[in-house]
Formats: C-alpha cells, sequence, structure tokens
C-alpha cells in the first residue's frame, strides 16, 4: 500500500533547519538576530550563508559592517534564543535581556556572545539581495573559537537548535531529545 502525499506547493520544506544566534554591530550599535537560514557554502576558503530579510533591524548593521558572528547556542539557551528572534533590537538590548556577555572578537569588529560554546567570526565576501524576501550575506570564516569545555570532546556533543519552517516553532535536534 502506497502512502498518497499531500501537495504543499513552493513552500520552504527544510527540515530540520539549524538555528544559530548572529551577532553583528555597526557605529557603536550592536544586536543579536536569530537565524534559521544559514548554512556551509565551501570549504576552501570556508564560507557560510546566512539569510535575511532586509526589514529586520540587523540587516543594516550588516551591510554597513561587512562583518557578522555566528554563535552556535546550546539547547538550553532555547528561551534566549527564541526571544533574539521575534523581539527586534530597535525595541529592547537583546545582549542585557538574556544575560549574554559581548567578547571582543579577534578578526572582526562584532562581539562574540561569551555563553556560546562555538562563535565563528565572518567578514562579509558577497551579498546576494533581490532573492525574493531575504538577502544572502556570504561570510568568509576569519576565526574559529570553540570553548575549551568542549574542545576536547566534540561540537558533536552540543545538542543543537532548530527550527520548523511549518510550525515556526524553535527546539532540540529531534534525534537527540524528546522535548521540542
Amino acid at each position: 500500500m502506497t502512502l498518497e502525499k499531500e501537495f504543499q506547493g513552493p513552500t520552504v520544506a527544510w527540515f530540520p533547519a539549524p538555528v544559530v544566534l548572529v551577532s553583528c554591530a555597526y557605529d557603536n550599535v550592536t544586536n543579536i538576530i536569530t537565524i534559521a537560514w544559514t548554512g556551509v557554502v565551501c570549504s576552501k576558503p570556508p564560507l557560510i550563508s546566512i539569510s535575511i530579510r532586509p526589514s529586520r533591524f540587523s540587516y543594516e548593521l550588516i551591510i554597513n559592517s561587512g562583518e557578522f558572528v555566528i554563535n552556535i547556542p546550546t539547547s538550553e539557551q532555547l528561551k534566549e534564543t527564541e526571544l533574539c528572534g521575534r523581539k527586534s533590537g530597535e525595541d529592547i538590548n537583546k545582549w542585557t535581556t538574556c544575560n549574554f556577555t559581548a567578547v571582543e572578537a579577534t578578526k572582526v569588529s562584532v562581539p562574540l556572545i561569551k555563553e556560546c560554546p562555538v562563535n565563528i567570526e565572518c567578514k562579509v565576501v558577497k551579498t546576494l539581495t533581490n532573492m525574493g524576501t531575504h538577502a544572502i550575506f556570504i561570510g568568509e570564516v576569519q576565526e574559529v573559537h570553540i570553548d575549551p569545555l568542549i574542545a576536547p570532546k566534540s561540537v558533536l556533543d552540543i545538542v543543537p537548535l532548530c527550527y520548523s519552517p511549518k510550525s515556526g516553532i524553535f527546539g532540540k535536534s529531534l534525534a537527540l531529545s524528546e522535548e521540542i
């Protein structure tokens, strides 16, 4: 017996989408935005993409600075990650609201989030606009910081967060946890 599948039409069906916190800064203004549209573009040179709607507060910060930091949160940071995705940096200071500590980066002028076990400093090498609802920033990795408590083990020991585009729910990776 073959199960008939439901047609959804053109939609984002990528699941689960990895969730990261992107810190950005320009002209003494810093912000954190939750991004689920992210991924590896190339390994040599190491390139990572993030996609952001031009209407978002962080968009202009990245356009003007040409830099961003990808901070990989843990499952314990689910509340803070969700808040950074649902609230605008124009309305609240996400650093203080989430009790995040801004740490100076080594290669870019954007701060790292100390509480995240992995931080990836990036310089924008290409921006793709007119892609629909989002612009794509391709960043070349300048430096990677890994918490020394994680480094001896593996970054695979981190329980990642994911996002379901269909439901709009943030949660822990289903492969590693029963909770969503």
